[in-house]
């Protein structure tokens, strides 16, 4: 990403007249819809993200969309420069420079990062193949999939970005997207407002090419990232953590005390004549869902694609509700909600009868397990790094290839097997796929086992490999 400091000499430049009141101009066009969406000035904006984040991001790019304006008398703030003061400045950042003043704003989804090195970037708006683009400092920071904002300028052989970008959440990246869509169905009145934002004559308003009509809506791309990141920090998301049924998830144990005359032999015999208790060892079952799911409701699939599902599928595909283990002079049952606890009391009490007394329920939220285990973890866990995350990719080879023959929320309640058999099915699953690589690798450090899975055989099993780019 190109430094601040190539520019230092043209921010110095216009910060004189005519160019200081211009560039105000474009700024405020950058600001003004955020202050109306959210009811802050400019500086409560400033303050509420904070001067640092401001200049590099907002300020940054309302400035480089001024770079590319050319105003009513014909003139640009670059060519001005160059004409001027452009002996101080060394060929290649006067060939950027040039580069820039012809750019356009686009948002571009990542992929193939080279650390240090270089990314690819395809255009979400325009489409074409992806570029590479030559890449140090953005690399460090960048997640497969992520979407940004920025301006991809050809450097002599190199292709790189410039010094605005904007990071997008899927959610409001796909926002901005269809937004920019509706702006191609415009009148004729609004297409000239646009036409002479970039200096077209209304007769040629209605022929504005992809390219223009983003050059003139340069802006959009600052008011919707703005305004989505004071709303973030405004009122902070936690993540939505439910089970399939979309049960908030918390983790309960019901405990039944057997009677005194109540054997072992009683109780495989009473939960052996029941199809829901699976035996998964002569001293445990696993309590599945024999009816098929209920699709879900439309609320609940949307509740579903902003949040995290956990579940646990028997190996016949049944859901698995809990888990039941003889415990001493205890059945014990383990699930995770309190609706599952619920019926599975009901469901126990009636079946174990007077063979078991009344049974004690105990409860503990996800953030209580995490504060009362996690000082236990690494004594728990003594094992070496590699042998740690084979185990965890293991795992999670596993947990994966089971989703696959899941209900996916996403995919309209098809399992991501069934999804790929057409084709407006394949482009989704490619879309679940990619948001699933790039929360996860959100979701860790950057060198946890987390972080560091390949999902690339998730594509080659559904065969999307080609999707993948």
């Amino acid at each position: 990403m190109a430094s601040k400091h190539l520019l230092q000499g043209l921010i110095k430049w216009t910060a004189r007249e005519p160019w200081r009141d211009r560039f105000e101009q474009i700024l405020e066009d950058h600001l003004q819809p955020t202050c109306d969406e959210t009811g802050l000035e400019a500086d409560d904006i400033v303050a509420t993200v904070g001067e640092d984040l401001f200049i590099s991001s907002a300020w940054a790019c309302a400035f480089e969309d001024f770079l590319t304006r050319e105003f009513d008398d014909g003139s640009n703030a670059i060519d001005d420069y160059l004409k001027r003061r452009g002996w101080k400045e060394t060929a290649s950042v006067r060939t950027y420079m040039a580069a820039l003043r012809d750019s356009t704003m686009s948002l571009y989804e990542v992929s193939d990062i080279v650390r240090d090195t270089s990314f690819r970037a395809r255009d979400l708006i325009r489409g074409g193949e992806p570029v590479l683009v030559s890449e140090r400092s953005a690399t460090r920071a960048l997640k497969p999939w992520d979407r940004i904002a920025a301006r991809v300028v050809q450097v002599g052989s190199r292709t790189q970005i410039g010094g605005g970008v904007l990071p997008f959440e899927h959610r409001t990246a796909e926002a901005l997207i269809e937004a920019l869509r509706e702006f191609e169905t415009l009148g004729d009145e609004k297409k000239q407002k646009l036409a002479e934002a970039i200096g077209r004559d209304f007769d040629d308003a209605v022929d504005l090419s992809p390219t223009e009509m983003l050059r003139a809506l340069a802006p959009v791309f600052t008011t919707f990232w703005l305004t989505d990141l004071i709303n973030r920090i405004e009122a902070p998301e936690t993540p939505d953590l439910h089970n399939a049924e979309g049960d908030e998830l918390v983790l309960c144990e019901v405990r039944y005390p057997l009677a005194a005359d109540t054997t072992i032999d009683d109780i495989q015999t009473i939960l052996g004549a029941r199809p829901e208790f699976r035996p998964a060892t002569t001293m445990s079952w696993n309590w599945v869902r024999l009816e098929k799911p209920v699709a879900a409701s439309s609320d609940a699939r949307e509740k579903s694609r902003e949040s995290l599902t956990f579940e646990t599928w028997h190996e016949d595909g049944a859901l698995v509700l809990g888990h039941v283990e003889l415990d001493d002079r205890s059945l014990v049952l383990a699930v995770n909600s309190r609706q599952r606890a619920d019926t599975g009391r009901a469901l126990l009490s009636k079946i174990l009868g007077r063979r078991a007394g009344q049974p004690s329920v105990t409860t503990e939220t996800i953030e209580q397990a995490v504060a009362s285990r996690g000082a236990a973890m690494p004594q728990q866990l003594d094992i070496p790094e590699e042998e740690r995350r084979a185990i965890i990719h293991d795992h999670m080879d596993r947990h994966y290839h089971d989703v696959l023959d899941q209900p996916v929320p996403m995919l309209g309640d098809q399992s991501p097997r069934a999804a790929v058999r057409t084709a407006n099915g394949r482009i989704k699953v490619a879309d679940w796929l990619k948001m699933l690589e790039n929360r996860t690798a959100k979701s860790a450090d950057a060198d946890s086992a987390m972080a560091n899975y390949k999902f690339d055989w998730l594509w080659t099993e559904l065969g999307i490999s080609e999707l993948r780019r």
